[in-house]
């Protein structure tokens, strides 16, 4: 095991990675920026080393300054967070070439699964379903375009090979819009993600967003830890989470783990990882999968038993998976509810201090945050503050503690969309569970403020 890590990120997972390290004994280097001085994990820290001034660019994009920081620490290896470099090819590379470990997969694996056209090539290859599309990216001659839209069926979808976050993707319902659709595209894709290969995939209407959860060591072991419903979102970005996904029989999602599973060991894969998939008419369709610790993985956590920052270190320092797929039991159910700095209903950022915070708590009840009373809400970084997420035995009562939890929570000083949770913790619909993406867009459509 290691005995120092340096954790290469900010906010709620960086102290998140700080509070697995502790418990298993190995000292968490924190790095951070001028703007995160006065954060917890960096009063808390055993070490902790400034990498520069609060933009993104100059801080935690700054690979030579994260990898400084590792070496004037003695430290060993590098947990890489979610976000910012994360997924980012080339400083696994770096990180390894300088002779520290990367807490994540292979810069190979992360370079395949980060671009869409090869990742979905190699999920078919892997026998794994995907949304029906193009083979590869599309063409740049406009009849042969026109040709493989009119084969897969309108209305189709533009994505970036590139993209993420929501980002780089156009809706066409029709053939004379979809040659400049591809066009504008590509050009948003080159400019935004320094990469215009664009892919075009059916568009499905109404599908719910599911994932799966895997987590896999160097000796080709592999499980999977059930899956989350992420379907409550707005612009692509995840609002509410939940596990397991409720109204999908367990033999689908079975079926499902286990091609991930295979996938998995097919390519080599190690460490953390998630499948996402859109689900409709009771069939998976693939769309990509994220090479790092999700956001939303105390859900997981929650209904599994399994730390999956723990074991995200102990796989990347050599360790077998101390559980087989035989020993994953699934144990109630989970919701999250992410904690924006932001207007609940116009989501204008409200970065600015915290004048007031009190935290939840009871049975059941977990907060992932970084935030506390006079702390200050840069301006300069996501505006997620923290995460709310109760278990029960039952989702009823999941959501039911989640409606007390958001009920104690008291954050003064700035805004949060904790009144825009409390409203959907009520919302029939939501609790009768199975919405899908477009849901919550078209429930604020209805409820302008």
């Amino acid at each position: 095991m290691f005995k120092k890590i340096l954790v290469a990120n900010r906010g709620e997972i960086a102290l998140r990675v700080q509070r697995a390290c502790r418990e298993m004994g190995v000292t968490a280097v924190m790095v951070y920026s001028e703007a995160d001085r006065d954060a917890k994990y960096v009063k808390l820290a055993e070490e902790a080393v400034c990498i520069g001034p609060a933009p993104s660019a100059l801080s935690y994009l700054n690979m030579p300054a994260i990898i400084s920081a590792a070496e004037v620490t003695d430290a060993e290896a590098i947990h890489p967070g979610y976000g910012f470099l994360s997924e980012n090819a080339n400083f696994a590379e770096r990180v390894e070439k300088s002779g520290f470990q990367f807490i994540g997969p292979t810069p190979e694996s992360i370079r395949i699964m980060g671009d869409k056209v090869s990742a979905k090539l190699a999920m078919l290859k892997a026998g794994v379903p995907c949304v029906p599309g193009s083979e590869g990216e599309l063409p740049d001659n406009p009849v042969e375009i026109r040709r493989i839209a009119k084969s897969i069926g309108y209305p189709v979808i533009i994505k970036a090979a590139g993209g993420g976050g929501g980002r780089g993707m156009r809706v066409v319902h029709t053939e004379a819009a979809l040659v400049n659709a591809v066009q504008m595209t590509k050009a948003e894709a080159g400019a935004a993600f320094n990469n215009p290969a664009v892919y075009m995939e059916k568009f499905l209407q109404n599908p719910r967003h599911i994932e799966i959860q895997v987590l896999a060591d160097k000796h080709r072991n592999a499980v999977y830890l059930g899956e989350r419903d992420c379907s409550m979102q707005r612009r692509h970005q995840k609002v509410i989470e939940e596990a397991p996904a409720p109204g999908i029989p367990r033999k689908l999602i079975e079926r499902i783990g286990d091609r991930c599973v295979a996938a998995c060991k097919k390519i080599g894969y190690r460490g953390a990882g998630t499948f996402e998939f859109l689900y409709e008419n009771g069939e998976f369709y693939f769309i990509e999968m994220n090479t790092r610790v999700q956001v939303e993985h105390p859900v997981t956590e929650l209904i599994t038993g399994v730390d999956i920052v723990k074991t995200q270190i102990m796989v990347a320092a050599g360790e077998k998976l101390p559980f087989t797929q035989r020993d994953i039991v699934l144990r109630g159910h989970a919701i999250e509810c992410r904690v924006n700095a932001e207007d609940p209903y116009k989501f204008t950022p409200s970065p600015g201090r915290i004048t007031t915070w009190h935290a939840p708590g009871g049975p059941g009840v977990r907060v992932d945050s970084h935030a506390y009373s006079n702390y200050f809400v840069p301006p300069n970084y996501d505006s997620m503050i923290g995460k709310l997420i109760t278990h029960g035995d039952t989702r009823e009562q999941a959501i039911a503690r989640m409606r007390t939890a958001l009920l104690e929570t008291v954050v003064e000083g700035i805004s949060t969309n904790i009144p825009l949770h409390r409203e959907l913790m009520l919302d029939a619909r939501f609790q009768e569970g199975g919405t899908n993406i477009h849901y919550l867009e078209e429930w604020l459509a209805h409820h302008k403020r």
